[in-house]
């Protein structure tokens, strides 16, 4: 197999006396969706913000295309960010910016002045919201704001996209209209895909690969197919929704 877009190497992360993430090792290859997995509190969402360095490492190392970011100062980690997008839980989008503005605030940023306005329509074309560049957030329905969160992500068109719970306050049909957005990014742009999320209905609908994060480390890794099919104890009352606590009748 060709060498990983990224991986991640011994990671740890401390906040104060909280030990969450205790030893990360995971590699995402090129091309592929890849699904986290893990109960609340398992350390998904820190390992994610690792990916394109919103944070740096206690120990260990995170590498994009081959190169180590794990202590680069905000100035040399520019090029990588670029490369990896990243859609967060709930879409943060600014509600005092349109639409149109939202999605083309890190073009903005890096400093970019010419072909924003194409940029923008191309990007509310992938996510299927053509022509809203002037509607304000507070316009729109819980499903469109996570798809401008998604075109705000790929308007720099990057390798690979994070999605941190992106189907997270949505209805089953909604849920589907973004599991399909995300599997048109990789099929059809060629993107890399990690989603974190709870949604086991997505998981199959979407991974390539699955990983499951237990107290801090990756526990399990394998495709949907495996996943359906394990006996691990662990993971198999996470799959069918068990908490194994009798319910009183």
């Amino acid at each position: 197999m060709a060498d990983p877009f990224i991986r991640v190497r011994g990671l740890e992360q401390k906040f104060g006396s909280q030990h969450v993430l205790r030893g990360v090792d995971l590699e995402v290859h090129r091309g592929e969706t890849l699904v986290i997995l893990g109960g609340s509190g398992g350390g998904k969402s820190v390992l994610l913000k690792h990916l394109p360095g919103l944070l740096q490492p206690w120990r260990g190392t995170v590498e994009i295309d081959g190169e180590d970011i794990s202590t680069l100062t905000e100035r040399q980690l520019a090029p990588y960010r670029r490369k990896v997008g990243i859609m967060f839980q709930g879409g943060a989008l600014f509600d005092s910016l349109t639409v149109g503005e939202n999605v083309a605030f890190s073009l903005r940023e890096a400093g970019e002045k010419k072909g924003i306005r194409d940029r923008v329509a191309e990007a509310l074309e992938i996510v299927r919201l053509p022509g809203q560049e002037k509607k304000m957030p507070s316009e729109l329905s819980g499903g469109m704001r996570k798809r401008v969160a998604l075109a705000r992500a790929v308007v720099g068109r990057p390798a690979c996209v994070l999605y941190d719970e992106p189907h997270a306050g949505l209805d089953p049909i909604t849920a589907d209209s973004i599991d399909h957005l995300i599997k048109d990014l990789q099929t059809g742009h060629g993107m890399t895909n990690v989603v974190v999320t709870h949604d086991m209905r997505s998981v199959f609908h979407i991974a390539d690969r699955v990983a499951f994060i237990q107290e801090g480390r990756i526990h399990w890794t394998g495709s949907p197919e495996e996943l359906k099919a394990t006996e691990d104890p662990i993971l198999r009352p996470f799959i069918d929704g068990d908490s194994g606590e009798p319910w009183a009748t």
